[in-house]
């Protein structure tokens, strides 16, 4: 089914923004700031997932271990690109795989826990994929802005978010076992899968599962995500770009994006361009007045390249459906 042959209304809108504060929010505690029952939470929550318009999906936050995050763009013909989009798609340490700019471009996020395999990913792997013409690789130095905070799905007021906003994470040292992988593969195809189920997948007890839980988030290891099309939402026009920013106002242009309602990823990276963003506007009219009004006003903003997102292959977590 495709996510704009569903129509959300202002339940189904305070649940996306509920589950964005914390994705694995009591059914029950969203239901007292929405004003209904947790029955009917639970109702909508199980027909917008069964219908592929969202999920909940656990992911790792490798910046607090130390991993190399990377934001990779690459050429290739239009009738090779879905098929190398799906394959980069299956790959675990992947995420935001978009087909951009008529088919010929893919880009992709990439997380990976060192330098070596960093290496051999850019310089052996992806060159000889088939048919892929070239490859650029930007290493990203800080956000921004990040998409679990974008504006686009806020509908409830600071008062209703409040009891649902989760702890602040802390600086505390932390490293990940073998069970815990187990536990990331699971949560990254089900943000919400239960005590029983995280515990049959690490063979922890259940009450292990949960202080483990509670350790990863504080940490900021673990963070829950809504896997959602921002079509869903109403934003049918989707942009990546990459601009090239003096670099005494990168800090300024960076922060002020990170405000603009449109912008769910602000970036600093390394490359012929220095900062990388994502945005989200209405319709194609409403991206050429933010490129042409809100972009323009930035002066510091040297040079600016443009490319739409045609498809979504993957976001957060693991590979969408097929027709998604």
């Amino acid at each position: 089914m495709k996510t704009d042959a569903v129509t959300l209304d202002d339940v189904d809108a305070g649940l996306v923004h509920a589950l964005q504060i914390d994705g694995r929010a009591p059914f029950r505690l969203i239901g007292e700031v929405l004003g209904v029952s947790e029955n009917t939470v639970a109702r909508r929550y199980r027909r917008l997932r069964t219908a592929g318009v969202l999920r909940v999906v656990g992911t790792l936050n490798g910046a607090r271990l130390g991993h190399h995050a990377w934001t990779i763009r690459l050429q290739c013909p239009p009738d090779a690109a879905t098929a190398i989009a799906k394959a980069l798609a299956g790959r675990p340490d992947t995420s935001y795989v978009h087909l951009l700019s008529g088919g010929t471009e893919i880009s992709c996020s990439v997380q990976t826990p060192t330098a070596d395999e960093s290496e051999a990913l850019l310089l052996h792997k992806l060159p000889r994929t088939s048919r892929i013409t070239s490859v650029s690789a930007h290493l990203l130095l800080g956000h921004y802005a990040l998409p679990n905070n974008w504006a686009g799905p806020a509908r409830l007021t600071p008062e209703q978010a409040a009891p649902l906003t989760p702890p602040p994470t802390d600086d505390s040292d932390i490293s990940l076992g073998p069970a815990d992988r187990s536990l990331f593969d699971l949560l990254s195809q089900d943000g919400r899968a239960s005590c029983t189920e995280l515990a049959a997948a690490t063979g922890w007890s259940e009450s292990t599962v949960r202080r483990r839980l509670t350790t990863l988030r504080r940490a900021g290891v673990l963070t829950f995500l809504v896997d959602i099309s921002p079509a869903a939402l109403g934003f049918r026009s989707e942009a990546r770009l990459w601009m090239s920013v003096r670099p005494s106002r990168l800090t300024a242009v960076a922060s002020a994006m990170a405000r603009h309602p449109e912008v769910s990823l602000v970036a600093q990276t390394t490359g012929p361009t220095n900062l990388l963003a994502a945005v989200n506007c209405r319709s194609s009219l409403d991206l050429a007045r933010y490129l042409t009004e809100r972009i323009a006003s930035l002066d510091a903003i040297h040079t600016l390249e443009t490319a739409p997102v045609l498809r979504t292959v993957k976001r957060a977590g693991s590979l969408l459906p097929l027709g998604r």
